[in-house]
């Protein structure tokens, strides 16, 4: 029996894209993108949902992201959905699921802070037709899929 484990997802950065490292020197960043649809609510009236996605980003695509994305832009996620666990502090069995990007693309435009404009950071990503900046890369590894475990993990 097949199965798949596939998110595509547009939104918009509710903050500035946070960027860390293993023990092991990988990059890995951290991206709070939110989804919004409309539904009718109880008294019939069109009314806002907005979803939050937790979305992990890995190796120079990661350090891509945290260079030239900020709070308020667009982009596309393509990747899978992921459930990990840990314990907090007080010995909890706590529980994430989040989105391990395979692809993002900048949508839309520059947006952000100055510290992430073209002329202060150096050369932007190549844009593909429509406008659209591309990052491609995936996790650690030559061609195949990377499965960190928690010690991979900074946070």
């Amino acid at each position: 029996m097949a199965s798949l484990n596939r998110v595509l997802i547009i939104g918009n950065l509710g903050q500035d894209p946070e960027l860390r490292y293993t023990p092991n020197q990988v990059a890995v960043a951290t991206l709070s993108v939110a989804t919004t649809d409309y539904r009718p609510g109880a008294d019939g009236q069109r009314q806002e949902v907005t979803e939050w996605h937790r979305v992990v980003v890995w190796n120079k695509q990661a350090e891509n992201c945290a260079k030239y994305l900020a709070k308020g832009r667009t982009v596309f996620v393509e990747g899978k959905l992921q459930t990990r666990s840990w314990e907090d502090k007080n010995g909890q069995k706590r529980y994430t699921t989040e989105i391990v990007a395979q692809n993002v693309q900048f949508l839309g435009g520059a947006g952000g802070s100055q510290s992430r404009e073209r002329g202060e950071m150096g050369a932007a990503p190549s844009t593909s037709q429509g406008g659209q900046s591309e990052v491609s890369g995936s996790q650690p590894g030559a061609g195949g899929a990377y499965d960190p475990t928690l010690d991979d993990i900074p946070f």
